[in-house]
């Protein structure tokens, strides 16, 4: 039986496409040295890097089903690191909300999703900040920029390194002055695509970088077709502003709806 009878929607469907299309491209010795693995699950999937220290390497999403959901949650319950599920919350009926406390899940921060359509024409250039896509030779600095970026530690750099050059991928680089500062990454297929990686270097911030590669990601989207373009960031608060949100939401990009992080316990 369904735990919720609402439909996944597709900008969760097109994420956790990318996450499991990230595994499948990623090179098996890599995988194995640092214990990076994926296992589709319907809609869904769920992923485990246990030294990555995001969320977003190290959760279950997309999924609503119980029979779904509970082989997924058994899956990551052998893993280790910070685990959790992510659950859409107006799919969180009473069945759901007793399936998470059977669990032990603790509510731990949220996500809201944004989504855009393609633009009529492409994006103006503006500003001092440049971004272009990465060839294979930016490989090495797309991946540093990146887990640089996240706090991602350095071992970690070929996971998004190995994304240049890879069918349905679409990988960006911001440039100031012709010093690489940020970098975004983005995932197509079917008309559909997913916005991730974006960051820049700490000592580059508030300068545009993140504007241009928005930007940059949606007129690449348009001219490979794409309809429909997602993404997701932390959940602002008063108390918290959240420049991620902002960026996105002056870029076109409005919340769709909130999806709660809930910890496994240890």
């Amino acid at each position: 039986m369904s735990i919720s009878e609402d439909r996944i929607a597709w900008e969760e469907v097109i994420e956790a496409k990318a996450f499991v299309d990230m595994a499948r491209i990623t090179p098996q010795p890599f995988k194995d040295s640092v214990e990076f693995t994926c296992m589709p699950v319907g809609t869904g999937c769920a992923i485990s890097l246990p030294t990555a220290p995001a969320v977003g390497l190290n959760r279950i999403l997309a999924l609503n089903e119980r029979d779904e959901l509970n082989l997924a949650f058994e899956w990551m319950k052998t893993k280790t690191g910070r685990r959790h599920v992510q659950i859409r919350e107006t799919s969180a009926a009473n069945e759901l909300r007793g399936w998470i406390l059977d669990q032990g899940l603790v509510e731990n921060g949220a996500w809201v999703k944004l989504t855009r359509p393609a633009p009529s024409a492409p994006l103006p250039i503006e500003g001092p900040v440049r971004a272009r896509l990465a060839g294979i030779d930016d490989a090495p600095i797309f991946g540093k920029l990146t887990c640089a970026g996240f706090g991602f530690p350095a071992e970690l750099e070929p996971l998004w390194s190995c994304l240049i050059g890879k069918k349905g991928w679409a990988c960006f680089i911001a440039e100031l002055e012709g010093t690489a500062i940020g970098t975004g990454a983005m995932f197509i297929e079917d008309g559909y695509a997913w916005l991730g990686g974006g960051t820049t270097s700490a000592e580059y911030r508030n300068r545009g970088a993140q504007k241009a590669l928005i930007n940059a990601r949606l007129n690449e989207g348009l001219a490979q077709g794409v309809s429909l373009f997602a993404v997701e960031t932390v959940q602002p608060r008063e108390d918290q502003p959240n420049i991620s949100f902002a960026n996105l939401t002056k870029a076109g990009f409005k919340p769709s709806y909130v999806r709660k992080n809930y910890l496994l316990p240890n």
